[in-house]
């Protein structure tokens, strides 16, 4: 019998309920467990996670520094030497070249090179997230960066967004513990955004309501929160003109619009697109006037109180579980309407409640978080050499970075993870990991054919994090460990318990 087959028969007593006396939000791992992407195997010599001091680490202004080996993993990607701009120049050249020529075969060549250039682009922010999030000394940033990007999510497949996929995260990372509505508009004058919402293609005349009508049923205020149809209308209108422009040099404008034109790297506000009549927008009257009218616009949806709650009821559901208490949701949107939406604040409001603790076990790993936290507690003493792996196992359980077609974002509750399906793929996940992962450890320029360094299977058994957990697992998990026949076996299966399903 193969291992697989053996964690798939012992599955259903993994799957039981976790005893109550296992979410102890106390302990140290709990707090990370939540707050970060988990403990991890490296020592922690700073603050005692859960403490004040940890608490104002992790929600500073300033991003900590990477450990240099990562940090210098990431310097040498090609999506930290050229700015985004450049990029989206250059490859865009790649295909205007490709399309050009007549010969099929040097056409099919030349088209190739487009693609692996395009994905070789895309899979730099993907590894550079996977870096981020197991090394990053505040892994809360990390963590509201994704919840953040899933949130105002694009795919990067559609048109050239893997160009421009890596600068977005770092955009939305830049403001993921600020304010909402210095959010909002990074998001808005994003290419990323402009790209997949199709809002570069709306102008006077010709009128697209793709991102307005997304802006207003899942980026703030949420769907029957009092908007209409003719409110979303309006908000095209406004945003005609905002879009997307590699050329270098600016449009020829009549004189009198010259002054409104705005420009900053690939995004573009062109007033000879713009629709300048006057709008009435949440009840309110605009008067046309450019890019200003946007300003307005985004003012009103940041300071709606139906802004505050669906904000608060999504943050609450991602770190609380499928149900949030609706009493810790009023009091997170009314931290976000005191503090003109100050993410920092409403988190704060959040984790130092009684319902956040009493919440403790009843949120369902997702792939990211699951694939995540296993690395870390397995590895996080070593800086691998190869995140590609980990790429590949979040995206086999579905959940793969940039990939969400549409702009929802993936499902924040355990039922879009927990389907029986899914659950063998996680059990053979948790099977590599536990494994000894050597593709870890080898760079991934290795030669083909190149074995990868030995690696044997991390002793998790012993290691300080599980000596302290052992006494919170229930009897069912204990059992399922005892009958493991190699440390490898055991990791597996711990990976697979109910214990470390949750957080």
């Amino acid at each position: 019998m193969t291992r697989t087959a053996s964690l798939l028969m012992i599955a259903p007593v993994l799957m039981t309920a976790i005893p109550a006396h296992a979410a102890d939000p106390a302990r140290d791992a709990a707090w990370a467990e939540r707050l970060g992407w988990g403990p991890s195997a490296a020592p922690d010599t700073g603050p005692a996670p859960g403490s004040d001091a940890w608490l104002r680490g992790q929600l500073d202004a300033t991003p900590a520094p990477l450990p240099p080996a990562v940090q210098a993993q990431i310097d040498a990607m090609r999506i930290s030497k050229e700015p985004v701009a450049a990029l989206v120049v250059e490859t865009d050249a790649l295909q205007r070249d490709a399309n050009l020529l007549t010969d099929p075969d040097r056409k099919k060549a030349a088209r190739e090179v487009y693609q692996k250039a395009m994905n070789a682009l895309a899979d730099e922010a993907r590894q550079r997230f996977v870096l981020r999030a197991l090394y990053a000394p505040d892994p809360l940033r990390e963590r509201m960066t994704w919840f953040w990007f899933n949130h105002f999510n694009v795919q990067a497949g559609k048109r050239d967004i893997r160009a421009m996929v890596g600068d977005y995260e770092d955009t939305i990372r830049t403001h993921a513990l600020g304010r909402f509505r210095d959010l909002l508009e990074a998001t808005l004058r994003h290419p990323a955004m402009l790209r997949y919402l199709d809002n570069d293609q709306n102008a006077r005349g010709k009128i697209n309501e793709n991102y307005a009508r997304e802006i207003m049923e899942l980026h703030s205020m949420g769907v029957g929160s009092g908007y209409t149809q003719a409110d979303v209308q309006e908000l095209a209108r406004i945003l005609t003109g905002v879009g997307v422009d590699q050329k270098p040099d600016a449009p020829r404008l009549k004189p009198e619009l010259q002054p409104l034109y705005l420009r900053a790297g690939l995004f573009e506000f062109n007033p000879a697109r713009h629709d300048f009549g006057t709008k009435h927008f949440l009840g309110h009257e605009i008067k046309g006037s450019g890019f200003a009218e946007v300003e307005q616009a985004l003012d009103l949806i940041a300071d709606s109180p139906a802004t505050a709650h669906h904000i608060a009821q999504k943050m609450a559901t991602y770190f609380t579980g499928d149900t949030p208490p609706p009493a810790l949701v009023e009091r997170m949107a009314a931290t976000f309407r005191r503090t003109h939406g100050d993410i920092a604040a409403v988190l704060k409001t959040m984790i130092r409640s009684r319902e956040f603790a009493a919440s403790a076990g009843r949120g369902f790993k997702d792939p990211v978080d699951y694939t995540l936290s296993a690395v870390r507690l397995a590895y996080g003493d070593r800086v691998i050499a190869n995140p590609q792996p980990v790429v590949g196992w979040i995206r086999q359980m579905g959940e793969g970075l940039y990939d969400h077609e549409t702009p929802d974002g993936y499902d924040l509750t355990s039922a879009g993870w927990s389907a029986p399906g899914q659950m063998a793929t996680r059990f053979d996940i948790a099977r590599q990991i536990g494994g000894g992962a050597a593709r870890l450890f080898q760079p991934p320029d290795a030669a083909p054919g190149t074995p990868p360094p030995p690696a044997p299977p991390p002793a998790l058994k012993d290691s300080p994090v599980l000596t302290k957990r052992m006494a919170t697992l229930g009897k069912p998990t204990l059992a399922a460990l005892a009958q493991a026949r190699s440390p490898a076996e055991w990791n597996a299966l711990y990976f697979s318990s109910p214990e470390f399903m949750h957080r």
